[in-house]
């Protein structure tokens, strides 16, 4: 991709994202570090797309990036389904990794912004040891809330400008990381600037990332589910899963009305019923555990989020759950296929 080039994109659950490789994220910011020119990167996944589903004003923050690329398996199958691959999954934390080695190979510094006290600077010591000609110009932590008031935005953009770095890794989540990279922006124009999330703790070593074999299938996820349950179990499985269901019932219907009437006869799980031939229904694979607070609002989800899918089944894989999650599933939905792990 040349400097002149704008990322085509596709768009996804009202987004558009652009059709690009982790690799080729790296040699965009590399070609316009040479040309002088900044920019921003937003990684988008499921959650947000929720979000912004909610409160259409934020869709500016997101049309705004330089760079928008899908962090998230959901948003690549649902790419795929339309007939549209997206090249593959782009993440902040990968990210955060892939743009230091660039930084340190081009002579780059490098600002962290985001996480605990002392996430940050635990995150770049990390990043300075894997990459020892890497130089970290700044670290900061700042207190949850700044954002809310002027004075503590200033002080943020302030901090930044100073270090005059030429990536700012900012890992607030969203909306406020993009909030505060849009602010960032006025006032260093030049530098690059990735929202990446959970990316700096994960530097870090707070937690550690699934398996690759997880994220290939699209499961990290569960991973995360595993290490955070009181935390992200509503997130995930109450919001987030009856959403991508829905977003890639969208994207089958979208498939639908594009696909030429040769395709549509070629019996594909795409294509309408044909006489005589078995047609297998959709399945909806939940997997739980300890999860009787949040199941019955996802499963409860489900029928609008299946409308117009065709016949779908709904298993629900319990990984031994302690708690009544069985018991919420049989009464909530007493059709549905229970696998005991």
């Amino acid at each position: 991709m040349t400097l002149t080039d704008a990322p085509a994109r596709l768009e996804v659950g009202g987004v558009g994202l652009c059709a690009l490789t982790e690799r080729d994220v790296v040699a965009a910011v590399r070609e316009r570090w040479r040309a002088g020119q900044g920019g921003s990167i937003i990684t988008v996944n499921v959650d947000i797309l929720r979000t912004l589903s909610h409160d259409p004003d934020l869709r500016k923050l997101i049309a705004d990036a330089s760079l928008v690329v899908a962090d998230g398996m959901p948003l690549v199958w649902a790419a795929r389904l339309m007939g549209h691959p997206l090249p593959e999954r782009v993440t902040g934390s990968s990210l955060v990794f892939s743009l230091a080695d660039a930084a340190a190979r081009d002579g780059r510094s490098i600002f962290l912004l985001g996480g605990a006290r002392g996430v940050p600077e635990a995150s770049a010591d990390v990043l300075r040891a894997r990459y020892p000609e890497l130089r970290v110009v700044g670290a900061l932590a700042p207190p949850f809330g700044f954002d809310a008031t002027e004075d503590g935005m200033d002080h943020v953009v302030r901090a930044v400008r100073a270090a005059e770095p030429d990536l700012v890794l900012v890992g607030l989540g969203f909306p406020r990381q993009e909030r505060t990279i849009e602010r960032l922006r006025q006032a260093l124009p030049q530098a690059w600037y990735l929202g990446c999330g959970a990316g700096i703790p994960m530097a870090a070593g707070q937690f550690r990332r699934a398996p690759a074999l997880m994220q290939r299938l699209g499961l990290e996820w569960l991973h995360r589910l595993a290490l955070e349950p009181r935390r992200l179990a509503g997130r995930y499985l109450r919001d987030d899963a009856p959403f991508a269901l829905a977003m890639m019932v969208v994207a089958l219907r979208a498939r639908r009305r594009t696909a030429p009437p040769d395709d549509r006869l070629r019996g594909s799980a795409l294509s309408a019923p044909v006489p005589g031939k078995e047609v297998r229904p959709l399945a909806v694979v939940i997997v739980t555990y300890a999860s009787a607070g949040v199941v019955a609002g996802c499963l409860e989800a489900l029928p609008a989020a299946l409308e117009g899918a065709g016949d779908a089944r709904v298993i629900v894989v319990d990984n031994a759950s302690p708690d009544d999650t069985l018991d919420v599933v049989r009464r909530v939905a007493p059709q549905a296929r229970i696998v005991r792990r």
